[in-house]
């Protein structure tokens, strides 16, 4: 018996998405068999675990198989990504962030897998500017004051300011510390456990600037207890449209973006990662997933696995270029 094609892979061959050989391959692939895993490396209410609670039913649907999200927290997310590219049942994929499948292995050599070699990139979910915030008053803030004249009273401040991140290595800390050689500034680096502390520091005038992904950056700023002051994109931001860019206010040549991605072990079969890609893209580019992933703070992509491969690289040079010349390294 014949079966037709399902109608994402037709449309995807029509448009020359997916080649003749490609849908062979896949077509001849009797996958999944049995119930999936999508792992995350963040405890449950984060925002990759929010990413991957939302994918985990119309996944599900279009399978035809159940999907369980499994938390395996620590390490910043390599613990998971660790587990993931060393899973052989054909049934485990990650949800990842940008620094589990760039640079985990510049920043620390004892990380036990290869990110380029180790894991198979399915799709590119969803990327976002961080937002570079302060406190609505206290140190470093005058009432009234632009973004630009902010800007101009923190390179005079120097190293009388701090700011936080979630740890050393991470998106936020390697952004903020390519920031200072952009901007002129010289805050000091105070890590914290993730983000929520981060926040509660700020409020309580510990530290004084940080770069927190937008939509938890929006809701203390509506709340009147954050400011804004920049976003790390070359221009508005859908994802943070009232926020200017960085650029805006004077600091040039600066880009940095957060992104989240379905990865999946090396060893999965092409024509499974092939036909996983197509699944997920078009999941997430759906209109409900798509305003959903949005309201988390993301816009949707949804792209190839040669697509998230390029992302990947690109990124890889850009963070190792920021951790080899400003000499960071894990304590």
């Amino acid at each position: 018996m014949k079966h037709p094609l399902p109608r994402r892979f037709a449309l995807a061959l029509l448009c020359g998405l997916v080649t003749p050989m490609a849908w062979a391959q896949a077509a001849k692939v009797s996958w999944p068999t049995q119930t999936m895993r999508l792992v995350v490396g963040f405890p449950a209410g984060s925002s990759p675990d929010l990413t991957a609670r939302a994918l985990a039913e119309p996944l599900a649907k279009a399978l035809g198989q159940n999907v369980i999200v499994e938390n395996k927290v620590g390490a910043g997310g390599n613990i998971a990504a660790d587990f993931v590219a060393k899973a052989t049942d054909g049934h485990t994929l990650g949800l990842m962030i940008n620094g589990n499948m760039t640079i985990a292995r510049i920043l620390n050599p004892k990380v036990p897998y290869d990110p380029l070699k180790d894991l198979a990139p399915i799709s590119l979910i969803g990327k976002a500017p961080l937002v570079l915030t302060v406190p609505a008053s206290g140190q470093g803030v005058a009432p009234g004051q632009t973004a630009a004249e902010w800007l101009s009273q923190a390179q005079k401040a120097g190293d009388k300011l701090s700011y936080a991140s979630p740890g050393v290595g991470t998106v936020a800390h390697l952004g903020m510390e390519l920031l200072k050689t952009k901007a002129g500034i010289a805050p000091v680096h105070v890590p914290y456990p993730g983000n929520p502390q981060i926040i509660t520091a700020m409020l309580g005038g510990q530290v004084q600037l940080a770069l927190l992904p937008p939509a938890m950056a929006a809701a203390q700023v509506r709340g009147g207890k954050l400011r804004a002051i920049g976003a790390s994109s070359t221009g508005r931001s859908p994802v943070a449209a009232d926020v200017p860019s960085l650029a805006e206010i004077g600091v040039k040549d600066y880009q940095l973006e957060i992104w989240n991605a379905v990865a999946a072990p090396a060893s999965m079969p092409a024509a499974v990662a092939t036909r996983l890609s197509g699944v997920v893209s078009e999941i997430v580019r759906a209109p409900e997933m798509r305003a959903r992933l949005f309201q988390q703070g993301w816009q949707v992509v949804g792209s190839s696995p040669e697509g998230l491969r390029n992302r990947i690289q690109s990124d890889t040079q850009a963070l190792g270029d920021i951790i080899r010349s400003q000499k960071i390294e894990l304590n």
